[in-house]
C-alpha cells in the first residue's frame, strides 16, 4: 500500500461525521460478520463473544459466518464487495496489512475497500520449544536460546503457520535482531506447526498464546516469552521477549491483532454508530473477561486510533519483509 493512500485512510477515518436529516431507519435486517478464517481461532472467537453484544444495541439478529481460504482473502473479497449495508468483516493483521504487502495482486483494496470501526485485541504470541529438545540442549530461557543459536547456526528448526503468517514474521524479526540462523519451515497452519513442536519433529515456534496455552499447561510445550509489549495475564509469571532478552532484543513486539471492519460503502450515520456499539460492548466487564480468558488483550478503540494502528503495522512490517526477503509469490 503506498504512503498517500495509507495517509488519506487515516484523515478519512478522523474526519468528523456530518450529521444530516436521519435516513431509514437502520438496521432494517440481520447483520453478518463475515470471519475470513476458519472456526476455532481467534478471530471466530471474537466475533462470536461479540456478535450477542452488538445485537443488543443494534436490534436485529447478529450472525457469524465462516469464510475461509486463502490467507483470509476469499471472506474479505466478500465484504468489499457487499453493498447490502448489514455485512461486516472480522479482519486481522493478515487481512490488512500482511496480506496486501505480500500479494501482488488482492481481490480488494484494504484502504479504499473498508472502513475501520473498532480494534477488538490484540493476540500475544508465545515463544514455545518442544521440552525434551530444550532439555537437551540446555535451554531455559530466550538467551539459552540465543546461545544455542548463535554457536550452532541452521542447528534450530522454527515451524510456523505458513509464509507471511504472523508466526512466520515473529521468528524473522527475532532472528533478525539476534543475527542468528534457524531453519525456517513453513506449515499450511499454525495448528499443524504446533503439533510437530509437541512431536519433537520441529524444536520451536511463536504460536497464538490463545492455542499454545492449553498445551504449556499440560507441559507439552516450553513457554519462553510472550511477543507483545506488556506480559499476558494468562502468564503473568512469563517474561516478554524484551524482558528476557536483554539489549540485543529491545523493542521487540510482534502481536497479532484483530478488528471489525465495514464496506468503505457504508453510510457515515451507519458506520458511526457501529463505532460506538462496538466500543461500548468491548467496554463491558463480561464480554472483557470471556475475552481475556481466551489470552487475547482486549482494546475497543474507535476508528480513528484503529487507522492509525493498521498505518503504524504496515511500515513496521514492511520493513521486517525487506530486510528478510520474504515473498509470496501469488
Amino acid at each position: 500500500m503506498q504512503r498517500r493512500s495509507l495517509l488519506a485512510w487515516l484523515a478519512a477515518a478522523a474526519a468528523p461525521v456530518v450529521h444530516g436529516q436521519p435516513n431509514a431507519p437502520w438496521p432494517t435486517r440481520p447483520l453478518r460478520i463475515v470471519v475470513p478464517y476458519a472456526a476455532g481461532g481467534s478471530a471466530d472467537v471474537a466475533a462470536r463473544l461479540l456478535a450477542p453484544e452488538l445485537q443488543k444495541s443494534l436490534g436485529q439478529p447478529v450472525g457469524v459466518d465462516n469464510k475461509p481460504g486463502a490467507d483470509g482473502n476469499i471472506g474479505t473479497a466478500e465484504v468489499a464487495a457487499a453493498g447490502d449495508g448489514h455485512t461486516l468483516l472480522m479482519g486481522s493483521v493478515g487481512t490488512h496489512v500482511i496480506n496486501p504487502l505480500l500479494w501482488r495482486r488482492l481481490p480488494y483494496d484494504a484502504v479504499k475497500d473498508f472502513a475501520p470501526v473498532s480494534l477488538v485485541a490484540t493476540v500475544p504470541l508465545v515463544l514455545v520449544m518442544n521440552p525434551g529438545v530444550a532439555q537437551t540442549l540446555g535451554v531455559r530461557n530466550v538467551n539459552d536460546l540465543v546461545h544455542v543459536a548463535t554457536a550452532q547456526p541452521g542447528r534450530l528448526h522454527i515451524a510456523s503457520g505458513g509464509n507471511g503468517n504472523p508466526t512466520h514474521l515473529s521468528g524473522e524479526l527475532f532472528k533478525r535482531l539476534t543475527h542468528t540462523y534457524m531453519l525456517h519451515f513453513p506449515y499450511r497452519s499454525a495448528a499443524s506447526a504446533q503439533q510437530d513442536v509437541i512431536a519433537g519433529n520441529m524444536d520451536l515456534m511463536f504460536d497464538a498464546l490463545p492455542t499454545a496455552l492449553p498445551q504449556i499447561k499440560a507441559g507439552k510445550l516450553l513457554a519462553l516469552a510472550v511477543s507483545s509489549a506488556r506480559r499476558s495475564p494468562s502468564l503473568p509469571e512469563l517474561p516478554t521477549v524484551e524482558e528476557a532478552g536483554g539489549p540485543a532484543l529491545k523493542g521487540f513486539e510482534a502481536s497479532a491483532w484483530i478488528g471489525l471492519f465495514a464496506p468503505g460503502s457504508q453510510p457515515a450515520e451507519q458506520l458511526a454508530r457501529l463505532q460506538r456499539d462496538s466500543v461500548a460492548a468491548l467496554a463491558g466487564a463480561a464480554l472483557r473477561e470471556r475475552l481475556s480468558n481466551r489470552g487475547m488483550l482486549v482494546h475497543g478503540s474507535g476508528g480513528p486510533e484503529f487507522a492509525a494502528l493498521i498505518a503504524a503495522e504496515t511500515a513496521k512490517w514492511a520493513r521486517v519483509m525487506q530486510m528478510s526477503g520474504v515473498k509470496v509469490d501469488r
